[in-house]
């Protein structure tokens, strides 16, 4: 079943790849002739700080825009493309060695995966309808609130127990059901601009999860909802050829150093890592809503 979902993904990474070559070949030969060094340099700068991030579980896209605009070496136009289309590949390579080396119930993970990508392309339209500063408010708080709890479980602090270490369930528990649920919900949420990684990874953890089997979890949801949208951007010619090739590759690099570190961490620090991860997630969200309530009144 896992060897199935590997396979899927290998022939994404292969089949994305080289309709990207293709194009670029095609399409945008002069881009890569007339950039520079520091361009290279930049592009492979970002993939590899920004996937390295990724990997931990704090997301690319943020930091990826964050610093394109800061060096102004993507067009704003292009940024979107560049971000799906560079990304695609280090998330994927991501969910290939993490469903190889973390241990992982089989069904679990698979359900997981087909799930979110349900909730992606299944409830766009109705999702796309709702309140996004609503649900950047219950969203925002409910991470702070996983954080806190699982901190304190980490810690032996308080009433909440002890940090689960199941690497998943099975079709028969009442947990693998609310799971695949959620993810149904965080796939959905993709499609108005919230990453899928935190809610994912709270959602596993608080229901009894290790925190290690959150990241091919994660992951592998993640790496089938994004070749798609690769194919758009590159159908359109919408992306940027040197820093898209430089999350391609520095990216893929960023990961492989970020997937040696975390599977040398002892569990209690992986878990506070998970947690800053949540805090950080939480921060984020709220600021975007706080930022978009103050622009809607001042226009």
């Amino acid at each position: 079943m896992v060897l199935a979902l590997q396979i899927i993904l290998a022939i994404c990474f292969v089949g994305i790849g080289a309709m990207l070559l293709v194009d670029i070949n095609k399409n945008h030969k002069g881009e890569l002739k007339e950039a520079g060094g520091k361009k290279w340099a930049q592009g492979m700068f970002v993939g590899i700080l920004c996937n390295f991030l990724d990997t931990l579980g704090c997301g690319s896209f943020a930091p990826s825009t964050f610093l394109y605009k800061a060096l102004k070496n993507v067009d704003d136009i292009n940024i979107p493309g560049t971000l799906n289309v560079g990304d695609t590949f280090p998330v994927i390579f991501e969910a290939l060695i993490f469903t190889t080396t973390v241990e992982c119930e089989p069904a679990f993970l698979v359900a997981m995966c087909v799930a979110a990508m349900i909730g992606a392309y299944a409830f766009a339209e109705i999702i796309t309808k709702w309140d996004v500063n609503k649900i950047r408010l219950w969203l925002g708080w409910a991470m702070v609130a996983c954080a806190i709890i699982m901190a304190c479980k980490n810690a032996g602090i308080g009433p909440f127990g002890v940090v689960g270490d199941l690497p998943g369930f099975t079709v028969g528990q009442w947990q693998f059901w609310v799971a695949v649920i959620l993810n149904v919900v965080w796939g959905a949420l993709m499609d108005v601009g919230f990453g899928l990684y935190a809610p994912c990874m709270a959602t596993c953890l608080l229901l009894g999860c290790s925190a290690g089997t959150c990241f091919p979890v994660f992951m592998g949801s993640c790496a089938l909802l994004m070749p798609a949208n690769s194919i758009v951007f590159i159908k359109k010619g919408r992306y940027d050829a040197v820093a898209t090739l430089g999350n391609f590759i520095g990216g893929c690099i960023g990961v492989f150093i970020a997937w040696k570190i975390i599977t040398s961490l002892p569990m209690m620090v992986l878990i506070y890592v998970v947690c800053v991860v949540l805090l950080w997630t939480a921060y984020s969200i709220l600021s975007a809503r706080s930022k978009a309530l103050k622009e809607a009144k001042a226009a």
